[in-house]
């Protein structure tokens, strides 16, 4: 796929890493991408923040921010190659709606589970939700070898990185986990736009799973934090 076509396939894909990068960009400009007052200001995960200030839109906003130069890049680069299959296979709008929805999603695991200090923030929890996405996408098409393939690919990824986030200082792990989880589940309830979709009792199952998620991991960062 050349430059135009990939624009043209996969410009939410490029819409995401403009904003990731201009996100960037006014966290040097207002002093630095690993300063804790700008990360605060701009919307970085803070348990405390979130429950104690009642700041949940950090919940979203915590994905777009991050923490050095080589963050960025590491998210960027994986974000623009899984793009390249994820978007055509899923369409445009799902795969925005994913992308968004599972870096709460994990956000709400790092709610639930992470400490009233910690800071957090980075594309890695929505990144984790492709992952997921692409993995429940091939277990219902395991007849294509491309797909499953791919399944396959995503899901080692991910286990390979959650695997080294155990030996890794200072990496939201709980973040990785919970996107991942989201992207499972809301891929089995969008579908994608050419292949086999989960059936209808499948979606309803999942969508009752997300539910308790999203209820539990408040209720535990509440009862925790508070």
């Amino acid at each position: 796929m050349d430059q135009r076509q990939y624009l043209k396939n996969c410009y939410v894909t490029v819409g995401i890493l403009v904003v990731l990068l201009l996100t960037f960009i006014v966290e040097t400009a207002l002093g630095g991408s690993e300063n804790t007052a700008v990360l605060v200001k701009m919307g970085a995960m803070n348990n405390y923040a979130v429950v104690g200030g009642n700041q949940w839109w950090r919940l979203f906003t915590a994905q777009f921010l991050h923490i050095g130069i080589m963050h960025l890049v590491s998210n960027a680069v994986m974000i623009y190659y899984i793009g390249y299959y994820m978007e055509p296979l899923l369409g445009h709008w799902r795969f925005l709606l994913l992308y968004l929805l599972s870096g709460v999603g994990g956000n709400l695991l790092s709610l639930a589970m992470g400490s009233d200090s910690s800071l957090s923030a980075g594309a890695s929890t929505a990144l984790f939700g492709l992952f997921g996405a692409m993995t429940a996408v091939a277990l219902k098409n395991r007849a294509n070898p491309v797909i499953s393939y791919l399944g396959r690919q995503a899901f080692w990824l991910a286990a390979i990185n959650i695997g080294l986030d155990l030996f890794a200082p200072n990496i939201d792990i709980q973040g990785h986990i919970g996107g991942f989880v989201a992207g499972v589940l809301v891929a089995i309830i969008l579908g994608d736009r050419t292949t086999h979709h989960y059936s209808v009792k499948e979606r309803t199952v999942a969508a009752a799973v997300i539910i308790v998620y999203c209820v539990a991991t408040v209720r535990m960062g509440m009862v925790i934090k508070l």
